[in-house]
């Protein structure tokens, strides 16, 4: 690394905010707890006020998510959940948002929780279908398009730039939910979105032991400053321990994301056309029919989410979620354990998700244990 040159995405994580105590040359942050800030003499305030405006507790964790992800603001969430929703909360009635019909369900239930209370259209559309996004739009209506840069669960790949392009051709903004890639392999802005949002409690985590949510602007303008003032208001916070875990957390993301993109790349290879699948969903295959995409805009692999269809519908697929012993079946993605999820039961009967289908978040176990794990639960099909 040269003296004026960016350092690597590992050495950001493992480095950014680097801190050290001037009294006691500790290397590891402290744990803010306060909730309230003293006035000096003059009345005039020292630092903060009060922790549901602002708090030192955040300050390093927005500090890193903003360097890694090449914004100039970020702001932290109690839940995936809290941030994701404040996106919309300053747009007015007669607002407009373009959406994915297969997306996160939990912000799509959000989504459609304001057009049906305040006023604000939605449409819903396929993303990989740049022309029906296109049409889709409203100049000088639509404030979002909102995009996932991997859809959930179906993991097809949306072209970020092209998005970026369409929604500010239309005078709206790009809000792109980066959390299955993670600024180790994906970072938006570059790519012209205009909000980043992350699940936190996912891959930036990565331990399954703290909930929160993030946003990062690629601008800190006046609609930024509305959403830092709705968090404030509302109050869904990030408390000062969570505030620490996840900087510990994103520590170690860099070496976590290889790994679980190493072991799902050789679990999706091994898997490919078994006669128990109708479908392998894996960016990194260069079967999948967004790979191109995908490469050229995850540099630092594709991550550990992947999907399996089977040939059995969905007798089948509840089979091989009940009968694994090393891949915990459980809800949520991105921790150092594996995981398979039977997605349309977790989402229920409005679910569009095929019954056939299974979510894994694959992990940095062994992957010859991933691999033998399946194999048995494959067996008894």
């Amino acid at each position: 690394m040269t003296q004026n040159s960016r350092p690597g995405r590992a050495t950001e994580l493992a480095q950014a905010g680097h801190f050290i105590d001037d009294r006691s040359g500790d290397i590891v942050p402290p744990i803010h707890s306060a909730t309230t800030f003293a006035r000096d003499a003059e009345y005039n305030l020292i630092g903060k006020t009060y922790q549901r405006s602002g708090t030192p507790a955040w300050e390093l964790a927005e500090q890193i998510l903003a360097t890694i992800e090449g914004g100039e603001a970020a702001q932290v969430y109690a839940s995936g959940l809290a941030a994701a929703t404040s996106v919309f909360e300053p747009l007015r009635p007669g607002s407009h948002v373009v959406a994915p019909k297969v997306m996160y369900y939990g912000v799509q239930d959000w989504l459609h929780t304001i057009e049906d209370r305040r006023g604000v259209s939605l449409t819903l559309v396929d993303p990989t279908d740049l022309s029906e996004v296109e049409a889709a739009m409203r100049p000088g209506e639509t404030a979002y398009l909102w995009v996932e840069s991997l859809a959930n669960p179906t993991w097809d790949v949306i072209d970020i730039a092209a998005c970026a392009e369409i929604a500010h051709k239309a005078g709206a903004r790009l809000g792109v939910d980066a959390t299955v890639t993670p600024p180790v392999t994906l970072r938006p802005i570059e790519h012209g979105a205009d909000i980043v949002f992350h699940s936190a409690t996912k891959y930036l985590n990565g331990h399954s032991d703290v909930m929160c949510g993030a946003l990062i602007a690629a601008k800190a303008d006046e609609h930024w400053e509305e959403i830092a003032q709705i968090r404030a208001q509302v109050g869904g916070i990030l408390g000062p321990f969570e505030a620490w875990l996840l900087v510990r957390g994103m520590r170690t993301l860099s070496v976590r994301f290889e790994r679980a993109s190493d072991n799902a790349m050789a679990i999706a290879k091994h898997f490919e056309g078994h006669p128990s699948l109708s479908h392998m969903q894996y960016a990194g295959l260069p079967s999948h029919p967004g790979h191109e995409i995908a490469a050229r805009q995850m540099t630092g692999g594709y991550g550990g989410m992947l999907s399996m269809r089977f040939a059995g519908g969905e007798r089948a697929a509840r089979h091989v979620a009940t009968h694994t012993k090393v891949i915990v079946p459980a809800t949520s993605l991105g921790g150092v354990e594996s995981l398979v999820e039977h997605r349309y039961v977790v989402e229920g009967v409005n679910s569009i998700v095929p019954k056939d289908l299974l979510r894994f978040s694959i992990g940095i176990e062994d992957v010859d244990d991933l691999i033998g794990d399946l194999e048995q639960a494959f067996a008894g099909i």
